[in-house]
């Protein structure tokens, strides 16, 4: 299915995109901004609310998978080095075995876990934290404009917000991405894209490695 008139709406910035698109395959068209730089699918694209809770049902994750942990230690080691003991934390979007609000815990932090299918309790978004954290959850937002502005007010001055996620390069290394065919991935972030979040939020961000982006809310 193509986009009529190749006319979309950055769902972060909210620019209206003319262009063709940033790259097309069988399944989906992916459209970039020329302001954020994030890379995005047309909303038509996206999977229903049992559509996304059956691929995230396949996970297999657990605090008891030594190589998921290692994967997180990408997002907890820079965090934890940040944060004052006994900090308290909200692991945002802590999937179906939530391993990184655990690892925190393990190391004598407080934390509160969300998640829409799983751990759904709202009343955790109620009030703020020395840090949240959101691993490999960005790329699944339909709204990222309200939900990483949602993330941001959760943050106490002086705290921390930890993003991992898989970062876009250019076109070609797009177009051999298999991060891209996962049809619950809708919206890409670049480093680009982290620096002009960081703009907005008048703070700079600190890439740890080439998935992970730290922010600090300033006092």
């Amino acid at each position: 299915m193509k986009c009529e008139n190749n006319k979309q709406q950055c769902q972060l910035c909210g620019l209206t995109c003319r262009d063709n698109p940033f790259y097309f395959d069988t399944v989906r068209e992916f459209y970039r901004c020329k302001r954020c730089l994030l890379i995005f699918v047309p909303p038509f694209y996206f999977l229903s609310p049992g559509e996304e809770k059956s691929e995230y049902d396949k996970h297999q994750n657990s605090p008891d998978d030594t190589g998921y942990r290692r994967f997180l230690n990408g997002l907890f080691d820079p965090v934890h080095q940040r944060v004052t003991t006994s900090a308290k934390g909200l692991d945002f979007g802590s999937g179906p075995g939530p391993t990184l609000s655990v690892m925190f815990e393990e190391v004598g932090h407080r934390m509160n876990i969300y998640d829409p299918f799983y751990a759904p309790d709202t009343s955790v978004l109620g009030y703020p934290y020395d840090f949240v954290t959101a691993s490999e959850v960005v790329e699944h937002f339909h709204n990222p404009a309200r939900e990483l502005e949602l993330l941001w007010s959760l943050v106490k001055p002086g705290g921390w917000l930890g993003i991992m996620t898989g970062m876009a390069l250019d076109r070609q290394a797009f177009a051999g991405w298999r991060y891209k065919d996962d049809r619950s991935h809708v919206v890409f972030f670049s480093k680009e894209t982290m620096e002009w979040l960081g703009r907005q939020w008048q703070t700079e961000v600190s890439f740890i490695n080439r998935n992970v982006a730290l922010f600090q809310k300033i006092v």
